[in-house]
Formats: structure tokens, C-alpha cells, sequence
């Protein structure tokens, strides 16, 4: 049976010499993999341009309950990217933020608000005439409500310690390192409840920016399962000062 959804590109791995495999949150069917036939052939109708990190697709696919490899009868790119693939930061964050993506919702089943989300603010991203070093921050920390982490952001005057851990303000230094003292820690709130349109107003130095990521991080390894080390951000880091 055909069917109509919408997909985000996650990752793409080889199958054969001309056929890849590649993995899709779909708005539909949550996360799938899809086998692409002949998309490395000079000819090929579904090109490898089109299969790269956060791609956005419309897409009319086969589906069968419980197979791990579906196909595809049709792919198109919509919205098709304006900037991300030839501003060489913007594409640099968004294989990060794909990293990440691919961590962290694995295995996640069919989810409209998650969906939602990363492909408006992916789209929003791209359409972004200025860069904004705070996005992939802010992005994050806003992924974390669909993800089932988010921090708290209530806050008492006594309460001048974020404890990562426990997702929210405390007022004694915790126990363990994971934590934010209170200038960092309000930045680190402001992140997650300013909208993306606003958060040029958030004033960091790239000090600030690298260190919150970093602690981002962390916040993710400590509430994702299988979370891991993500390598991509060191080249984010370099091309961001």
C-alpha cells in the first residue's frame, strides 16, 4: 500500500554499488529505513543531493508493518534548501545537530509535535538570511521538551545553581560536577524559552557559547540512553571561534 509523508534525513549508508539505505523520521511512521535503488547512476531520478543531513522530503513510500527495510515509490525535496548546503557553517551545524538528531531518537515511533518541530525550525533555519550563532543551542535545549528531558526553568532568589542532573534551579552546590553556576545558568534558561526568531537577543560571548554546549552535552548524555560522545561539534566549535 502507498502512502504520503513527510521525511527528515538522518543518515544514509551504502547498500550495494549503486543503492543506499537510508534512515528517515517520517511524520507518519516514526523513525524507517528506506533502500533507494540506482541513486548513484548519472541518470538516477532520486539523486544523492537529495539524501544529505536534515534534508527535508515529501515522499510516497511502501509500508509493511514490521519489516526493517521499506521502499520508496517517489522522493522530492520540499521546501528545497536555499542556504544550507552552500554556507559552509550553517552546514556544519546542521551535521551536528543531525548527530545528535540520530542519538537521541533512534528508535522513537511516530510523533507529530517532535516532527514538527525539527522540520519547521530545520526549514526556518535555512531560510534565515543571518546566521545566528545561538541556534544550534537553542535548538537543542527546545528538542529536549519532545525528548522528555526539558529543564524547569522556575526559579527561586535563593536558587542560584542549575543542576543538570535533576533538570532545575537548587540552592546548594550539588554533589556532582554536572551543574551551572547562576550567569550561565540563566543563559542556559534563556535558550530554551526565548523563540528562535528572538534569540539574536540573547548576548554570549563564543566563550559562553562553547562552554553551554558543552553542558548541553552533558545534559543530553545524562538523560538519553545510549547517548554516546558527539564528535562533530569540535569542527562546529573551530569554524564558530
Amino acid at each position: 500500500m502507498l502512502h504520503k509523508v513527510r521525511g527528515i534525513v538522518l543518515k544514509t549508508t551504502n547498500y550495494s554499488e549503486s543503492s543506499v539505505v537510508v534512515q528517515v523520521l517520517t511524520d507518519k511512521f516514526g523513525m524507517q529505513s528506506y533502500l533507494i535503488n540506482g541513486v548513484k547512476k548519472p541518470r538516477a531520478k532520486i539523486k544523492m543531493n537529495m539524501l544529505q543531513s536534515l534534508h527535508l522530503l515529501d515522499m510516497v513510500v511502501y509500508h509493511k508493518a514490521n519489516v526493517d527495510i521499506q521502499r520508496v515509490a517517489e522522493v522530492r525535496q520540499t521546501p528545497v534548501f536555499k542556504s544550507i548546503p552552500y554556507d559552509i557553517v550553517k552546514s556544519s551545524i546542521v551535521i551536528f545537530l543531525n548527530e545528535v538528531l540520530y542519538k537521541s531518537i533512534r528508535q522513537q515511533s511516530a510523533d507529530d509535535s517532535l516532527f514538527d518541530y525539527i522540520f519547521n525550525s530545520v526549514a526556518w533555519f535555512d531560510e534565515s538570511e543571518v546566521l545566528n550563532p545561538n541556534f544550534h543551542l537553542s535548538f537543542l535545549l527546545k528538542l529536549s521538551r519532545f525528548l522528555g528531558f526539558s529543564p524547569n526553568a522556575k526559579r527561586r532568589a535563593d536558587q542560584i545553581y542549575f543542576d543538570l542532573q535533576e533538570g532545575e534551579f537548587v540552592s546548594r552546590v550539588p554533589i556532582h560536577a554536572n551543574y551551572l553556576q547562576l550567569e550561565d545558568a540563566l543563559s542556559f534558561i534563556a535558550l530554551f524559552i526565548t523563540p528562535l526568531e528572538n534569540i539574536s537577543e540573547i548576548k554570549m560571548t563564543n566563550r559562553q557559547r562553547r562552554f553551554l554546549l558543552d553542558k548541553i552535552l552533558v545534559f543530553y548524555t545524562l538523560h538519553t540512553a545510549s547517548f554516546g560522545e558527539v564528535q562533530s561539534h569540535k569542527i562546529l566549535e573551530t569554524l564558530l571561534g
